[in-house]
């Protein structure tokens, strides 16, 4: 069949979406990050990984019932304009463009702090632009180019958690690395009470854990790009929830078993631990290298998403039309080099800065950690435009194979969780401030958009 001119290239399969997907969600968060919840709620995270969990699933399947019918590049940004309001299609692009863009220009940085294990001399932003481009040059070759570099890249991370569980279980039930003597299961109750932090703590844990499972919406955008759409949609979404819940919470059981979870501050990495455990003494440099992969394949996520969320606005009239511009491969190349400058940018201030501004640092991190409520937005329009997507289109739901479970009720029931977390993030002093310049943005972006049309009749 011969393409639409202005139609994006459908390359991408239903195995890579699924890899994709997995790139984006699991990355340094749950490698490092996860002694952090634990602290605040004890072995109780794992019943905030289930709830989210939970989250995670009628969301997706939410998206599911939509893509299978409309599977439109920008996806939930096109339903929030469709079944909410433009407005909330406005904000959703920017809100994933901010995301995507603060979340780049971390994890650039991180690469050039994790190759400096190696190659201790060469500068941090020097390696973080070398590999920027890189990936910059693979984004605008082919979607296909894009598609098989993450796959590749989640699958590194994916082996990884596959050996630390197994390694645990080896550890747990038959001794290996403990001298032949079998830990049990005894340190899961053994140090104190299950909700170590009550259930204000649960609700901080809860509210960090939400946020390493963002970024799974992915498959919404890769839609619009996936050959066979529909059959890839209905594969991606059953296997990847699965998936990404099982590496999760098996991880996380897998570490609060092994290690006391009120002395996790004392082990470092529990992933370099488990594996030095059982005598794999290059430990430290596997993991530094799984911690690379995870900040590129982040990367390269963050530009393959935000600059088709570009794409998005300018097919609005939200952006100049040269947005729109495609490659001789069908990819969308001006909107990739401007997200790629703008994480370039990123990087260039991040190095100049602190010559100058001794605070400049720690005003950084604020605004890395400042995408958790942007990267909330998606799920709720996604939840939203659900319930408004079936109130509009009772006839295509009558025979509609893959129908969200318990919707609406569902729905509801996902929203007034993240809602609850949300108040809990602005309880909590260590999100409140970056939960506040997320609010910031985003009221900014509203302000904007009502200006920008107030002329406009249908407002």
């Amino acid at each position: 069949m011969a393409k639409k001119q202005g139609e994006l290239n459908r390359d991408l399969s239903s195995h890579q979406m699924q890899m994709i997907a997995l790139g984006g969600t699991i990355g340094v968060g749950l490698f490092m990050g996860s002694a952090s919840t634990i602290k605040w709620t004890g072995p109780s995270v794992l019943l905030a990984y289930m709830l989210a969990g939970l989250v995670l699933y009628i969301v997706m399947r939410a998206l599911g019932e939509m893509l299978y019918v409309d599977p439109a590049v920008g996806s939930f940004a096109n339903y929030a304009t469709r079944y909410i309001h433009p407005v909330a299609g406005y904000v959703t692009v920017w809100a994933n463009v901010f995301q995507w863009l603060t979340v780049g220009i971390s994890e650039t940085i991180a690469v050039g702090l994790y190759l400096n294990y190696w190659w201790p001399g060469i500068p941090d932003w020097v390696t973080g632009i070398i590999v920027l481009v890189t990936l910059t040059a693979a984004n605008l070759v082919t979607v296909k180019a894009y598609g098989s570099l993450e796959s590749w890249f989640s699958l590194i991370k994916v082996l990884t958690i596959v050996f630390m569980i197994i390694l645990g279980f080896l550890i747990i039930l038959f001794g290996v690395g403990n001298h032949g003597h079998p830990l049990g299961f005894s340190n899961i109750w053994s140090h104190g009470a299950f909700f170590a932090g009550g259930f204000k703590g649960f609700m901080f844990a809860l509210s960090i854990v939400i946020t390493s499972y963002q970024a799974i919406e992915l498959i919404g955008i890769t839609a619009g790009e996936a050959a066979n759409p529909q059959e890839a949609i209905v594969k991606a979404i059953k296997s990847i929830v699965a998936r990404i819940i099982i590496f999760y919470i098996g991880s996380i059981f897998v570490i609060i078993t092994i290690y006391p979870w009120n002395r996790l501050a004392e082990v470092g990495s529990p992933f370099v631990e488990t594996f030095a455990r059982v005598g794999i003494t290059a430990a430290a440099g596997i993991i530094n290298f799984v911690m690379l992969t995870a900040a590129i394949s982040a990367l390269n996520s963050g530009i393959f998403s935000s600059s088709r969320m570009l794409y998005t606005l300018a097919m609005d009239r939200e952006l100049p039309s040269f947005f729109l511009k495609l490659s001789k491969h069908r990819v969308p190349s001006v909107s990739v080099l401007a997200m790629s400058a703008g994480i370039l940018l990123g990087i260039i201030l991040n190095a100049v800065l602190p010559m100058f501004w001794h605070g400049s640092s720690s005003i950084f991190v604020l605004v890395y950690s400042a995408s958790t409520l942007p990267g909330m937005v998606p799920w709720f329009v996604i939840l939203i435009s659900e319930i408004r997507f079936r109130q509009q289109n009772p006839d295509l739901m009558a025979n509609h194979p893959f129908k969200a479970p318990f919707s609406p009720i569902s729905n509801y029931f996902a929203i007034a969780v993240l809602l609850i977390t949300l108040v809990f993030m602005a309880i909590n002093p260590e999100t409140r401030g970056p939960l506040t310049v997320g609010f910031v943005f985003l009221l900014l972006v509203v302000v904007y958009y009502f200006f920008k049309h107030r002329h406009d009749s249908t407002l």
